[in-house]
């Protein structure tokens, strides 16, 4: 392997790696702040995908990605209100509103597996013809780097969008609800017992890391210039393999150190992944290979905590 084909290699990993990190951090966000096991994220992921498809081929990119963010947040509404006020488990809310975003995002795309970012058009002999719809990659790439190839622009453009989402969450979580949503996962009953309504900021949160989510999924549309359903299948295991890889480096810090060090997990995550494409690892073997990073990350703290007592203890 040569330099050139290690750069792009990594380039093409980083790129995919800032694509899935406002999904880790949606997980981040219900798994390690509300400790709140959420399975709606595959669901949400594809509805993020479908909302901005729709949109997008209609002449609006920009609105595609609002429209998948937005699409997430009325997901998250959902799980959230069956979490709360029908008091139906965590784990089981989210696998009901998950199941129903399956005939939803199936709907949303005509009933049809995948759609891809193309219009129908008449060219110049009044043939109709099928035309590529823009995206925001397009639209960034006329606008400031004509030169620079596709794949360089779409990691610049996808860096930049992550690093003011991370930044925009991170100033929320100063904010007196923000601070209201870690201590509702901290210790609910004490934020009960308090005039702040845990209920609320339950809710909020879980629409919060599910407009995250589905904004990541409104990203990868663009990038990929198609959605399909099956595009959410292991978005739950690679989120939390993402988030406990930032975890295991940066667990004992602030939210907002923990927030990045999830961003870097993920960037992490997709180089091992890259690597493993690299060693000929076939496909179907990812997700195992996803499953072993997180269980390799989970035992991580412990065994440092085992090396410890055993170390204090000579």
């Amino acid at each position: 392997i040569n330099m050139n084909e290690i750069a792009g290699m990594l380039v093409s990993a980083l790129g995919q790696g800032f694509i899935y990190a406002p999904m880790a951090l949606g997980v981040f966000l219900t798994f390690s702040i509300l400790k709140t096991p959420d399975l709606t994220v595959e669901g949400s992921f594809v509805f993020g995908m479908t909302a901005c498809v729709v949109v997008t081929i209609a002449g609006h990119p920009i609105l595609g990605l609002v429209a998948g963010t937005l699409a997430g947040a009325a997901a998250g509404l959902c799980t959230g209100l069956l979490q709360t006020k029908l008091k139906i488990e965590p784990i089981l809310s989210g696998i009901l509103t998950m199941t129903g975003l399956y005939t939803v995002n199936y709907a949303i795309l005509g009933g049809q597996s995948n759609r891809y970012l193309q219009y129908e058009a008449k060219n110049s002999l009044g043939v109709t013809v099928n035309k590529p719809a823009d995206t925001v990659y397009k639209i960034f790439q006329r606008a400031f780097s004509k030169d620079m190839s596709s794949g360089m622009t779409a990691f610049l453009l996808t860096m930049i969008i992550v690093i003011v989402t991370c930044a925009v969450l991170v100033t929320f979580f100063r904010t007196r609800n923000g601070m209201a949503i870690i201590a509702t996962g901290d210790n609910e009953e004490m934020v009960r017992s308090s005039s702040i309504n845990a209920d609320v900021s339950r809710i909020g949160g879980v629409m919060i890391s599910n407009a995250l989510v589905a904004f990541s999924g409104a990203l990868l549309c663009q990038y990929q210039k198609y959605a399909d359903l099956n595009c959410g299948n292991g978005m739950l295991v690679m989120g939390l393999a993402s988030v406990i890889i930032g975890l295991t480096f940066f667990g004992n810090h602030s939210v907002t150190i923990q927030a990045v060090g999830v961003v870097l997990g993920s960037l992490l995550y997709r180089i091992i992944i890259q690597i493993a494409y690299k060693i000929d690892m076939p496909s179907y073997a990812v997700k195992l290979l996803s499953a072993v990073i997180v269980v390799i990350a989970l035992i991580i703290p412990w065994l440092q905590k085992t090396y410890k007592k055993k170390g204090g203890s000579r």
